[in-house]
């Protein structure tokens, strides 16, 4: 089977010019970037706004396993589908970070005949958002820290500055770092560290934004540090707010691409949804919602992560909530979480495939808590078996929900056809949905909104808070930031904060280790168990496999 860069690479692509007018945008509303890439201008992103509403359809999954779901490369195919069936549909995803594309977990593209193209690019530098928001990021550091060195006017104290520098890689030698050394003329040194790029607020903040006001007074908002009476200090007490919005006025305006099928893609943002809010951005996914019927996203890893996240702090700012969720399984994946190594995957064991189901029964409940119809894709691998296709279908429709087979990365929109139907047809015999959240983001506390999210989504039973979590709770109550919204910051293997608890845990426990709070994001991030905001690269790179030949083409990239 060819690989997926060697499809990518057979592809004739289409002018980036004729895709937009699918849109029913000229090429003056464009910002290219080459043939097949292109921004488009606010002036396009307003007069679009007058368009309707289409219908919204979010992708998530069960958690993932190294055995593989293939969440982005159903979202593809199923809107290649959707559009295969005469239904006008865009596709909104997130940009990939160069950290994952060189590390293990790969790209964001999709696979096989269900991708996003040029990929090469897309995976690669795109068209420089990545590096305007660790650029912007990094301003931002570097300003703050010559305040300090310049007479601290803010009393600033530099034991408490909270703001990270970023880089678009897992570099774990830069986790933590002491910065400021060499004496006076080189700044006051400090403890410091790195946080990849992708988890940064400017990230949350440029995904979060409407538009260019809305992006600045975010950045006004974030706190950076702390003064020496411990009175946080924000980017609008620096004076710096207009400078980063200046750095970002290009990042914010979202991305135009082309599936193998030719179907218009917006790729834009790209935070992740462990350690960050894991959605593409509010202008890609509301402009993609005025420009087709049907729009299809995705939100990233399991349905405990991104999934809860685009409902619980997404859609608030979307105004929008999805009118059905499709959650993504494979056999594979779901014998894994009932205990079967990766190693003896391919043999048929239907009494695991029953354990592991129980990982994609509790995504499923989960999901309808919050009101919305739901639909389970099965991604195919050429090892299941019928008898294991037979039970997990048995299985779904005993949750009371539809379920098909997705061929899409063998047999591209063909594949996805059946999927799409139920898709479609599920949406319109429920036209009114009677979307909720599962607790009042008005009047619930942190402590309570992480309560029910540990209970209700987990399946845990109790929260314990660090002693420094307790004492950032009740400055957070002084601050007037106990009401937020809150942003898991979890493992993604496990609904619980262990990653070797598989399938679906109950009466476990949850530790918040810390708080960061992201004022200008409008959440606050809780961190639990161990996980990191800077991921480390494996043993052997995804990097060892990548080369270019002579002409330029890219090698190795999946």
């Amino acid at each position: 089977m060819k690989t997926d860069i060697e499809i990518s690479q057979e592809t004739t692509l289409a002018p980036i010019t004729e895709i937009a007018e699918k849109l029913d945008l000229s090429v003056d509303d464009l910002e290219l970037h080459g043939k097949y890439k292109a921004k488009i201008e606010f002036s396009a992103l307003e007069r679009l706004k007058q368009n309707p509403v289409g219908k919204l359809i979010l992708v998530t999954s069960i958690n993932p396993t190294p055995a593989g779901e293939g969440k982005s490369t159903v979202t593809v195919g199923l809107g290649d589908a959707l559009n295969q069936l005469g239904k006008k549909t865009v596709i909104a995803l997130r940009e990939p970070s160069l950290g994952p594309v060189m590390g293990l977990k790969g790209g964001a593209t999709g696979g096989g005949y269900a991708q996003v193209l040029p990929m090469e690019d897309i995976n690669l530098h795109f068209t420089g958002d990545m590096h305007a928001i660790t650029t912007a990021n990094n301003a931002l550091s570097a300003l703050l820290d010559n305040h300090i060195h310049q007479g601290n006017e803010l009393n600033i104290d530099s034991r408490r500055v909270i703001w990270k520098r970023v880089v678009d890689l897992n570099d774990r030698e830069l986790r933590q770092i002491v910065a400021g050394l060499g004496g006076p003329v080189n700044g006051v040194p400090r403890e410091d560290g790195f946080d990849i790029t992708v988890a940064s607020e400017i990230m949350a903040i440029l995904c979060l934004a409407n538009d260019l006001a809305d992006l600045k007074q975010r950045l006004a908002n974030i706190v950076v540090a702390y003064t020496f009476d411990r009175q946080p200090v924000t980017v609008s007490d620096l004076k710096v707010e207009g400078a980063l919005a200046l750095l970002l006025k290009d990042a914010i305006k979202p991305n135009l691409v082309q599936t193998i099928y030719q179907t218009p893609a917006f790729v834009h943002g790209g935070p992740f949804a462990n350690i960050a809010h894991g959605c593409n951005s509010i202008i890609a996914t509301k402009t993609a919602l005025h420009c087709g019927d049907y729009t299809v996203t995705e939100a990233g890893f399991g349905a405990d992560l991104g999934g809860e996240k685009f409902l619980d702090i997404k859609v608030p700012n979307l105004g929008k909530a999805p009118d059905l969720v499709v959650i993504v399984a494979t056999i594979r994946a779901l014998k894994m979480h009932g205990g079967v190594e990766k190693n003896e995957l391919s043999a048929e064991n239907l009494a695991a495939l029953k354990d592991g189901f129980a990982n994609l029964a509790k995504h499923i409940q989960n999901m309808q808590k919050y009101g919305l119809p739901v639909v389970v894709a099965i991604n195919e691998f050429i090892s299941d078996t019928q008898k294991e296709i037979d039970l997990l279908k048995e299985l779904c429709e005993n949750e009371g929900v539809k379920v098909e087979l997705a061929s899409v990365w063998e047999k591209g929109a063909d594949g996805g056809v059946d999927l799409a139907k139920t898709v479609v047809e599920v949406i319109e015999a429920n036209a009114e949905t009677n979307f909720h959240s599962i607790f009042s983001q008005d009047k619930d506390d942190l402590p309570e909104k992480i309560a029910t999210i540990v209970r209700e989504i987990y399946g845990g039973s109790e929260v314990i808070y660090s002693k420094k979590a307790s004492q950032q709770l009740a400055s957070f109550k002084k601050y007037g930031w106990d009401r937020l919204p809150v942003c898991m910051a979890k493992t993604q293997y496990s609904l619980s904060d262990d990653p070797k608890q598989l399938g679906a845990p109950t009466d476990f426990d949850v530790t918040i280790r810390e708080f960061v709070p992201k004022i200008g994001a409008g959440f606050i991030v809780a961190l639990t168990g161990d996980v990191m905001t800077m991921p480390g690269l494996p043993k052997k790179p995804a990097a060892l496999n990548m080369d270019v030949d002579q002409a330029g083409n890219a090698i190795g990239l999946f």
